[in-house]
């Protein structure tokens, strides 16, 4: 998968955008790239990524990743916050995905953090 453009949908392969963040080599800059790093995870079925950059005080025990379900597309809608001079940022984003032949969405208004020096997800709004 290294070579194949990243499920985020930003112009890069997977292996020098989200790849990077899932192997650990770097972290997540903007509320918006750890959102669109989460967003790959679940497209290649990365569940330790997506509990290493959830927020403690809301973190499951664990992530059940649904192997049915195919994350094809992911459209950021707006965002609010989340650079590099805040320390909490909302972004709000629509991910499609095909389950059982059949393609859906999921609409959500997410809240990010900064916890331990690195942006973290904290829920739904």
């Amino acid at each position: 998968m290294p070579a194949a453009p990243c499920p985020c949908g930003l112009p890069a392969s997977y292996a020098d955008c989200c790849g990077r963040l899932h192997g650990g080599e770097t972290s997540a800059a903007t509320a918006e790239a750890l959102m669109r790093s989460r967003f790959s995870a679940f497209g290649v079925g990365d569940g330790a990524y997506l509990l290493s950059t959830w927020h403690p005080s809301t973190r499951p025990p664990g992530v059940d990743l649904d192997d049915r379900i195919r994350w094809t597309r992911l459209e950021v809608l707006e965002t609010t916050g989340g650079s590099a001079v805040h320390t909490e940022g909302t972004v709000r984003f629509r991910a499609h995905y095909v389950e059982g032949g059949r393609a859906g969405h999921l609409d959500e208004h997410s809240r990010f953090t900064r916890h331990a020096g690195r942006w973290v997800y904290v829920g739904a709004i």
